[in-house]
């Protein structure tokens, strides 16, 4: 199925274009990531790469243009604008449907919270939610290998994402950023999925 009005090589042109190499490299990552793990968990798996690929559109855009996209054309909550970092995800979602015409539900809600994540997230939106965080061209080898093997076990994707939410709780604390209050709700309700019957 084609879930896009432009094909791969067109979209890689316009990340060339529009991103930083390091981030471009890592929207490459995450795109062969997201595949991998849609493929593990039987999900679809060119759904997952174009996810993939898009996910940091709007990352280089600066804060002004981000900001001025939100005002007239979304609605974020106000929690949401708490840390500039975060803004990039729901305008790349935005133009993943405005510039490459992607009307998917599922791949435009991954993108939309791939950054903070949502309460009730689909496997679809946590596989793109980890590809993010675990994506071989620019994320620490090291942490990639242990989100692979929690993934492996029993209630692996929700280990895994707790583990996520652990680490980017310590790094906001550490780096004295404020936390979004979706972020710990979100960090509690893994706790719950996590703990052993």
């Amino acid at each position: 199925m084609v879930y896009t009005k432009i094909n791969d090589k067109e979209i890689k042109e316009w990340l060339k274009n529009n991103l930083n190499e390091e981030r471009y490299s890592h929207s490459l990552g995450t795109a062969d990531c997201a595949r991998e793990l849609a493929g593990k968990f039987g999900l679809d798996k060119e759904k997952a790469y174009i996810a993939g690929l898009l996910h940091d559109c709007a990352k280089c855009f600066s804060t002004d243009k981000l900001l001025e996209i939100i005002k007239n054309n979304l609605q974020v909550e106000e929690s949401e604008m708490l840390n500039y970092k975060t803004l990039h995800a729901p305008v790349s979602a935005y133009y993943a449907q405005k510039e490459f015409g992607v009307t998917d539900k599922e791949i435009l809600s991954a993108i939309r919270w791939h950054t903070l994540g949502q309460i009730e997230m689909s496997e679809f939106e946590k596989i793109i939610f980890l590809a993010d965080k675990i994506e071989p061209n620019t994320r620490d080898k090291s942490y990639r290998e242990e989100i692979l093997n929690i993934l492996q076990e029993d209630n692996g994707l929700n280990k895994a994402l707790l583990k996520c939410y652990k680490e980017t709780l310590k790094s906001l604390v550490k780096r004295d950023l404020k936390i979004c209050l979706l972020t710990v709700e979100i960090y509690n309700k893994l706790e719950d999925l996590c703990k052993p019957e």
